[in-house]
């Protein structure tokens, strides 16, 4: 490994980004740490993450604490502390809370980009959220640069 590569964080360290994020995430690896390949980012799951599809990017997910709801394709399942998803790019996924307090994961996206991503969304702040709900319509837009499409629910 490259010396000037060589990262170390101590506990409760997260890498600073271009727009701050809130406490729940913690940017640990960012793309441009890892030449692109993946980025690594410790999330305390505050908010449910409506279904959508990464067409490029595999997402891993380790649970550290609590219970992850996991919906995947035609699947719902609950997971806890020690687990691991693989939830590869191309097929429609949503994460839930399931325990309270919230689940605390470790997020790896593949390759990277997921930081950036983010970084675009709370960029945004309230203008992507309807009744203090992430709303897939207006995440879209932001979404796509990053080839994430969220499904949009029909309206009643």
């Amino acid at each position: 490994m490259s010396e000037d590569r060589f990262l170390v964080l101590e506990p409760g360290e997260a890498r600073p980004g271009r727009v701050p994020m809130p406490p729940a995430f913690a940017v640990k690896a960012m793309t441009e740490d890892t030449e692109g390949r993946f980025s690594l980012l410790e999330v305390r799951l505050e908010r449910d993450i409506p279904r959508h599809t990464h067409h490029v990017a595999d997402e891993c997910v380790y649970v550290l604490d609590g219970d992850l709801g996991v919906d995947f394709d035609d699947r719902s399942l609950t997971v806890s502390k020690g687990s691991f998803v693989l939830l590869p790019h191309g097929v429609p996924h949503a994460l839930r809370r399931a325990s309270d307090p919230p689940p605390r994961v470790l997020q790896i996206s593949s390759p990277g980009g997921w930081e950036c991503y983010l970084a675009d969304l709370f960029e945004a702040g309230p203008s992507v959220l309807t009744d203090g709900a992430l709303d897939p319509a207006k995440i879209n837009p932001i979404a796509a640069k990053y080839d994430i499409h969220y499904e949009v629910p029909p309206k009643p």
